[in-house]
């Protein structure tokens, strides 16, 4: 995850000084970090939603 976030920061850097020619290569850059922080974000939530699941659960 930390990684695509700094190809993507590297690649919007790039893009605002004009040093990137290749729109579609920074596109897909900024694309893999966002997909991969809405993934770790739905795993994060899930692992949340099952410890208030157990948590409730009487022994």
């Amino acid at each position: 995850l930390n990684e695509s976030q700094v190809a993507a920061d590297k690649a919007v850097a790039e893009l605002a000084t004009g040093e990137i020619t290749d729109l579609h290569q920074a596109a897909i850059a900024i694309g893999k970090a966002e997909t991969s922080m809405k993934l770790m974000l739905e795993i994060r939530n899930k692992a949340i939603s099952a410890y208030k699941e157990v948590s409730r659960t009487q022994l």
